[in-house]
């Protein structure tokens, strides 16, 4: 895992040491006793990176990594109420930080925008495809086109879905309030099984992430930066957008940014975090790194940020 990371010096000094003493040719993973596979590094994260997490992160380490992902909201909750203890956190809003749990340091090392993916095969998706990025609305709200979306009770996706239908509403100046027209409970799927329901012909549309759809190869409407909440600059404007959670905690809208806090500090836990957050996966997955990313907050260790 990449250059001269203090992490990976460390560990080949240790090597180093371990084959002058015994003889051993070579060291590779996390040190243990002779035979012994190393440890797992469990990771709890936002059901839009597991893909990432999986397929890309897994193969780019040593050492054995354990992945659960859930919707970000639950995520922090499971931390919050000690039902989890993992060694890394991700989450797909920095806000989840803030409460319900409240880690004292985390990293900021990925953004995304939110899509109208579609199933290019079903009737009601070659609508949302007819309709493009100035319409794609208009298919939802005469109940032609079965929609799947995620529950804002749970995860960010599901409150970002409400927000761009808010936005879109002034955004595209409509007779109707999307947020209040589109939305109906039997669209509710878990954020890890949402796009999955083109195979199933559950659906013909969903509201998702850019980085979902894209490492799934669906189709997929983009949006304007004015209601994808992919853009800082439109930032002000995505804060009018708000939603209550069950626990009373109110989250705004603002630009997407996935965030990660390592609660274990050994030295396998912190070469894991530093290639979750650093590394080439996160593009190849879709997601999209600013060149100032990873950013920190908080009281960060040492160690982490060198």
């Amino acid at each position: 895992m990449g250059g001269d990371r203090l992490s990976i010096r460390r560990r080949d000094l240790l090597c180093g040491a371990i084959a002058g003493l015994s003889g051993l040719s070579g060291c590779s993973g996390a040190v243990g006793s002779a035979g012994r596979q190393p440890d797992p590094v469990s990771i709890l994260a936002a059901g839009s990176l597991n893909n990432a997490l999986e397929n890309g992160l897994r193969s780019d380490l040593d050492t054995p990594l354990q992945v659960e992902a859930h919707g970000s909201a639950r995520v922090a909750r499971m931390v919050a109420d000690g039902q989890k203890d993992p060694d890394v956190v991700s989450v797909a809003d920095t806000a989840l930080f803030d409460g319900p749990t409240h880690p004292p340091w985390f990293a900021e090392f990925a953004t995304n925008s939110v899509v109208v993916a579609y199933d290019p095969e079903s009737e009601g998706g070659q609508r949302i495809a007819a309709a493009g990025p100035d319409e794609w609305y208009r298919p939802l709200l005469d109940d032609s086109v079965s929609l799947g979306r995620t529950d804002p009770d749970l995860d960010p996706l599901g409150y970002r879905t409400l927000f761009v239908f808010e936005l879109a509403s002034e955004y595209y100046g409509t007779d109707s309030d999307l947020r209040t027209a589109i939305p109906t409970r039997e669209q509710l799927f878990p954020e890890t099984q949402l796009v999955s329901q083109f195979e199933t012909g559950s659906v013909d549309a969903a509201i998702t992430y850019r980085n979902m759809a894209v490492e799934r190869d669906y189709a997929f409407v983009e949006l304007p930066a004015a209601i994808d909440l992919s853009d800082p600059a439109h930032a002000d404007d995505y804060a009018a957008a708000r939603y209550e959670l069950p626990s009373g905690k109110v989250v705004r809208g603002g630009p997407i940014s996935y965030a990660s806090t390592a609660r274990n500090r050994t030295e396998a836990v912190l070469d894991v975090f530093d290639e979750h957050v650093r590394g080439a996966y996160l593009r190849e997955f879709g997601f999209s790194v600013p060149d100032e990313y990873p950013t920190f907050s908080g009281n960060v260790p040492d160690e982490i940020t060198r």
